[in-house]
């Protein structure tokens, strides 16, 4: 590093000539595809915004004024420009998180990987330093790469609107390119025009002086208001924004570093809430990520730098087991379609929305919606399959709740990315989804164990019309097929024993670490029997049956384990009169950093070494 190996920290920017900075510009991307190369991560969206981070601060002061990323995996530039310069432990345990973290920095205020908040965090922010006299401090919320299709982000926005006086700075990182880049002198001129006070002092005049003439005065005043904003409409799209009283610059080049900076000095000058539309293009400045018209290289993993190929070729994901499955349902029935949360690549839906687009709906980064609007397709006589990773059903909970169970609409949920998914940190973990559906009257849950019970577990759910049913599976290659060595009616047994000590109910992914376990206790001359119950909601008779043949029982699940089918099993026992113990092994109720799956398992005790031992003890006391 050059140049950037002299930047600790923002005010050392403000120190660099105009050259100074344009080779600072080529140098982080060049480290970015570097290092990003080297450790996975999301290479494309931060290519992005490096003159847009630079800009917002050489003009504002972070960290007394507040930057608030959404989503957060577009601040690899603010991490670097805040003097964290080791990107060879970017999201490796103990390294560098790949959103915000206040752990890591004073710079960073939220740790926003679920997108479309960072504008009620801007406005509550703006809100209370108002509140405590503060008005000298600045509020910039930094949000694109789709977070403004999220419906808090306009429920906020229109909050912000009703509040015109905070020093708050809207940034619309738009990488999308929904609007050309408007330039030229006249362009500025009316940028500067509007973010002017005198300019506001004038209208407010005209406003207040019209309306005083009788008869005509307010429709003089419409009339010249309507003239001026007509005009500024030619030159630039904002009058979405300026309807809802938002002042408004833009669009701006967001890789011209002058005008960038520019715009925001206008903006932080302004004293008000401003936006400032910024169109930018996501992998900028890397051949191979702008030539990738699918996503832009948006999250790569270790890839050669020249080619922008994989250096590895990963294996057969439990994505692509659902995918294939998913396309063989909807060649023979016409009633089934699917929705996603702007994931429509990651959840393993573009085949299908390649041979069937118009049964594939993409609502962007709007779970509530895609929710509501499933129960909506299937009260119209469809079977609609909404793909989403497990964290992202947090937040549409309520829907699945109200809308879909309470109606008792027949709507299956795919859940990738569930239990401990590890690299992206405490956000990206699917541990709750057990936890919070567990709670769902009539609701139908399946934990496959492999890519065969993935499809087994899909051809069952869709046949389900009168309830929700749900599918949860892990990240990564799918494991190996575990054929079971017999059934107790829907239960898979996996390993058979005479006499068991114990019965383990070993849930989805963790049927390997049960069967390790089982080994290892049987080193102890402890007989267990293995099963997979393979539906684990509701707690199927079936499974109730086999709790009765054996003195204790053992759950291995990775979900919440407070409130995961453990808990479900030992109530519905205690609830039977049945006093036989059930030991559960989860993750705790903690939120987990950053760190891949095998070393968060092993941090939390979810390995069969750890589990044998605390069974030992268990079984012996």
């Amino acid at each position: 590093m050059g140049l950037l190996s002299t930047i600790a920290g923002p005010a050392d920017l403000r120190r660099l000539s105009p050259q100074q900075l344009l080779d600072l510009a080529e140098e982080i991307r060049a480290y970015l595809v570097d290092s990003v190369s080297r450790t996975g991560g999301h290479l494309g969206p931060n290519l992005g915004v490096v003159e847009l981070t630079m800009a917002i601060h050489r003009v504002f002061d972070s960290p007394r004024d507040a930057v608030v990323f959404d989503t957060g995996h577009q601040s690899y530039v603010h991490k670097l420009l805040t003097g964290r310069h080791d990107f060879a432990t970017l999201r490796k345990e103990g390294g560098i998180s790949g959103y915000p973290s206040r752990a890591e920095s004073r710079h960073d205020v939220v740790e926003n990987s679920h997108a479309s908040t960072s504008l009620s965090w801007a406005i509550g922010i703006a809100t209370g330093r108002k509140l405590r006299g503060e008005t000298d401090r600045h509020t910039v919320a930094v949000i694109g790469d789709g977070a403004l299709t999220g419906g808090m982000a306009w429920e906020a926005l229109n909050n912000i609107a009703a509040n015109p006086d905070l020093p708050l700075v809207i940034v619309v990182n738009d990488n999308e390119r929904s609007y050309a880049p408007t330039i030229g002198g006249m362009a500025d001129y009316l940028a500067s025009l509007r973010a002017t006070r005198n300019y506001e002092n004038v209208l407010s005049w005209g406003k207040r002086v019209l309306h005083k003439t009788p008869i005509v005065g307010a429709r003089m005043y419409d009339t010249l208001h309507g003239v001026k904003k007509g005009i500024k409409d030619i030159v630039s799209p904002q009058g979405m924004f300026e309807d809802l009283g938002l002042k408004y610059l833009g669009p701006i080049d967001g890789h011209d570093l002058p005008a960038v900076e520019n715009a925001l000095q206008l903006a932080h000058d302004f004293g008000g809430v401003v936006l400032v539309h910024v169109i930018t293009e996501k992998g900028h400045g890397y051949t191979p990520a702008v030539a990738d018209e699918a996503d832009r290289f948006h999250a790569v993993g270790v890839i050669n730098p020249e080619t922008g190929l994989p250096l590895e070729l990963s294996g057969r994901s439990w994505t692509d087991e659902f995918s294939d499955e998913l396309l063989d349902l909807a060649d023979q029935r016409d009633d089934i379609v699917a929705l996603t949360a702007s994931m429509l690549i990651p959840v393993g839906l573009a085949n299908f929305a390649r041979k069937h687009p118009g049964r594939v709906f993409d609502v962007g980064i709007a779970e509530q919606h895609a929710v509501t609007m499933a129960a909506g397709l299937s009260f119209a006589g469809m079977h609609p399959v909404v793909a989403i990773y497990a964290t992202f059903l947090n937040r549409a909970f309520d829907q699945l709740l109200m809308d879909c169970a309470l109606h008792k609409q027949g709507v299956t949920f795919v859940l990738d990315r569930a239990g401990v998914t590890g690299t992206d940190g405490a956000s990206h973990n699917g541990m709750w989804d057990m936890a919070l559906l567990s709670i769902v009257p009539g609701l139908h849950l399946a934990a496959p164990r492999d890519g065969a019970q993935i499809r087994a577990a899909l051809r069952v759910a869709v046949d389900i019309n009168d309830a929700p049913s749900v599918i949860r599976f892990p990240k990564g290659t799918v494991a190996e097929p575990i054929q079971a060595v017999g059934a107790h009616g829907s239960v898979d047994i996996l390993r058979e024993a005479e006499s068991p000590d114990l019965l383990i109910v070993s849930i989805g992914s963790m049927a390997d670490i049960a069967g390790e376990v089982a080994e290892k206790l049987g080193a102890q001359g402890i007989s267990a029997k293995v099963v997979d119950p393979r539906w684990v909601l509701p707690i199927s008779e079936d499974l109730l049956e086999l709790t009765s043949t054996v003195a204790a029982v053992a759950v291995i699940e990775d979900n919440l384990v407070d409130s995961g089918i453990g808990a479900a099993l030992g109530a519905r026992l205690r609830a039977g009169g049945t006093r036989t113990p059930v030991w559960t092994y989860g993750i705790p109720k903690q939120f987990l950093d950053h760190g891949s799956r095998s070393q968060v398992l092993e941090r939390i005790g979810l390995t069969p070494d750890t589990i044998a031992t605390s069974l030992i003890d268990c079984l012996r006391d």
